[in-house]
């Protein structure tokens, strides 16, 4: 019973015109798998509705199906038939808010601002909401409306990555036969292509890995009036509510874990054990005892960062 009562219960609201409409992505390449499993770490989708004139879109609707998703066709009535689809999404998320009060985090699949007075209402009424979207095609405004934002990513159509295999395997082969035909100037050629990628590998490597601004000032406002140790989650979710849609893997770290490792390489904080929990504490953190456990981890450790992605609340250890 303990973890039960924390499970999120989400309503799934798609404005399948606006994510399919200039986005990079079309109807029939649309999967919505990896926006679900995103959500399904958080709790049970429990309401899941698309909303368009599905005679335009005929191609998407297998595959919706298939995940559950109720589809509420929506046929142009006026020559601004896809603001009709827009107003029912709005309608039926409203009523739902005030029908259901079981269901506590409403997810908006849309990145149109038309959407942020229904951002603002549902969070008035103590509804968290999550915005899904491209972010080419998401205004600002509609980012900033919303606790949490998910973005899609365009997937990239096979014939293009055949193409880039086929140039690549060219490449290689004009290169081979370059090397056989010019002996030892070919090796000498290919020792100093080599020689370069790999500069421009790594170059490439550590600038894509950078700790965000947010994060710093985040992690130094929260540690500075800290009274004891603070728990990592606590550091995400106060991250999150500044910057609905930020995501450490945009900048390089496939964690929040090793972002947290990043900031302590700079000297920002330290992790310390407490029991089997780790907590984020100030580099001057006086640890009571002398405890081992305490010390400041350091590179060597990063296989065991992947253990800081599950964050108990710290009233949990103790109870």
């Amino acid at each position: 019973m303990n973890g039960r009562n924390e499970e999120h219960r989400i309503a799934l609201f798609i404005d399948f015109e606006n994510l399919v409409t200039n986005t990079g992505i079309s109807s029939a390449s649309f999967d919505l798998q990896p926006s679900l499993d995103r959500l399904l770490e958080k709790g049970k989708v429990v309401f899941r509705r698309a909303y368009c004139d599905w005679s335009r879109f005929a191609e998407a609707k297998i595959r919706l199906h298939e995940f559950g998703v109720e589809l509420i066709d929506v046929p142009p009535s006026t020559r601004a038939g896809k603001n009709g689809a827009d107003m029912r999404l709005v309608i039926d998320a409203l009523e739902l808010c005030y029908a259901r009060e079981s269901i506590d985090t409403f997810v908006i699949g849309s990145g149109d601002s038309d959407f942020c007075p229904l951002a603002y209402k549902l969070r008035e009424n103590g509804r968290t909401v999550i915005g899904l979207a491209v972010k080419e095609s998401t205004s600002p405004l509609f980012v900033k409306a919303c606790d949490e934002f998910i973005y899609l990513r365009p997937r990239q159509s096979r014939s293009d990555k055949g193409d880039k295999e086929k140039g690549r395997q060219s490449v290689a082969a004009e290169e081979a036969a370059h090397g056989k035909r010019g002996g030892r100037h070919g090796r000498d050629e290919k020792g100093r292509s080599d020689k370069e990628k790999a500069a421009h590998g790594g170059g490439k490597a550590q600038s894509k890995t950078e700790v965000p601004d947010i994060a710093r000032e985040v992690v130094q406002s929260m540690l500075a009036r800290a009274t004891g140790p603070v728990n990592p989650s606590l550091i995400k979710e106060a991250i999150v509510r500044k910057e609905p849609d930020f995501d450490e893997r945009e900048h390089g770290f496939s964690t929040f874990a090793r972002l947290l490792a990043a900031l302590e390489q700079e000297g920002l904080l330290r992790r310390i054990q407490q029991g089997r929990q780790w907590y984020v504490v100030a580099t001057d953190f006086d640890v009571g005892g002398g405890d081992s456990k305490g010390k400041r981890r350091g590179p060597a450790h990063a296989e065991d960062d992947d253990e800081l992605e599950s964050y108990p609340d710290p009233d949990e250890d103790e109870s």
